[in-house]
């Protein structure tokens, strides 16, 4: 008798679903969006995932709620992106929030920091971290503005340069495509940080516009063909633990929208957060041995430019908090919260890592030789 009991009963809540599910297709309320980007429709793994992100959404709601995704340039000009969801041109858009440090340098925190956070330790800040995240909402709140983690490129290359850079000196009237919290340290080595789209960075390094340009990481920098104008490759780039890629949203149609379709837009970007990751990882390996077929030189920053810069780094971080009361507001709680994510780490995964990583390496080169 139980067990007829029990299975009439999920019968009946599988029916009661199934219903649900009709009566909510018919009675939802359709919403269409526009998602500006900063990102060409060439780079399958940053516009790729924000395209993904949206069909995503479409899916979870069965098409009522459709948000269509632009390359950068098409709706407005990358560097307008937060003003274009802060004034509702467009309800949300994918983007690299350190790209709008000249509006408020704390929105750096929610991409990364010189020096900072690789990016399993910034999810933990964002998700877990004592307060990462309404630390970053209450800074986007006097914009009218929600924002999303939605991916992340992981550690990056540190460039292209069109010469080696062997000291701290090299640095003096460099010319570099570098935006954001990198930008800043740079200009303090001597260097002329520019920010410029990503289209534009190629035929600036083959006209000697500028001198060197960081982007990504081998996947991504292949695909653009930087080794094609500046040959020497550097590692790594200081200048973000990571990159954390961000939806900024417009919060008075955040709030109009009905539940559901915001549980299914935070679901879309949790995922694809865990997915670009995952790409990156996946496909730089590849993009690194195409680069150096073409030609690319690896080199690693001297350790006098390392030192330079993370002194620089901390100065800088100084120099923010007494400028701004948002940085202020959250660099204390971030920097204790690094403290921690360095004393387990480098206990657990960079010792598992190191040993690992040299082993294979020895393997390699063992194997080499016969």
């Amino acid at each position: 008798m139980q067990r007829r009991s029990f299975v009439k009963r999920a019968a009946g809540a599988a029916a009661l679903a199934t219903v649900s599910g009709a009566a909510f297709a018919q009675s939802a309320a359709s919403v269409k969006w526009r998602m500006s980007t900063g990102w060409p429709k060439s780079l399958d793994t940053v516009y790729g995932s924000a395209d993904d992100m949206c069909k995503r959404v479409a899916e979870l709601t069965e098409g009522k709620f459709e948000i269509r995704p632009f390359a950068g340039g098409e709706i407005v000009p990358p560097n307008q992106n937060m003003d274009a969801v802060a004034n509702n041109t467009v309800e949300c858009n994918h983007v690299l929030a350190s790209f709008f440090i000249g509006k408020n340098t704390a929105v750096a925190f929610d991409t990364g920091l010189a020096f900072g956070l690789s990016a399993r330790q910034h999810n933990a800040w964002v998700q877990y971290g004592g307060g990462g995240m309404p630390l970053l909402r209450k800074m986007y709140e006097k914009y009218g503005i929600v924002n999303f983690v939605c991916g992340n490129v992981g550690v990056q290359m540190g460039g292209w340069y069109r010469k080696e850079i062997k000291s701290v000196a090299d640095l003096k009237g460099l010319k570099m495509r570098i935006a954001g919290i990198g930008g800043m340290v740079m200009e303090k080595l001597g260097a002329v940080p520019q920010q410029i789209a990503t289209a534009d960075i190629y035929p600036s390094l083959e006209k000697g516009t500028i001198d060197a340009a960081e982007w990504i990481g081998p996947y991504d920098d292949e695909k653009l063909g930087f080794v094609r104008v500046a040959k020497y490759y550097y590692s790594p780039g200081w200048w973000e633990g990571s990159a954390s890629i961000t939806s900024m949203v417009n919060a008075k149609a955040w709030e109009a929208l009905p539940p559901l379709y915001k549980a299914a837009f935070e679901c879309a970007a949790n995922e694809q957060t865990m997915k670009m990751l995952a790409k990156y990882d996946a496909r730089n390996p590849d993009g690194l041995k195409k680069l150096i077929s073409q030609g690319a030189q690896l080199r690693y920053f001297p350790k006098d430019v390392m030192d330079a810069s993370y002194k620089a780094s901390m100065q800088l971080f100084d120099e923010l908090q007494q400028k701004n009361p948002d940085f202020a507001a959250i660099y204390p709680q971030w920097k204790a919260f690094q403290r921690d994510q360095a004393s387990w780490f480098s206990l657990a995964d960079n010792r598992l890592d190191s040993y690992t990583f040299n082993a294979l390496n020895a393997g390699r080169v063992a194997a080499a030789k016969k």
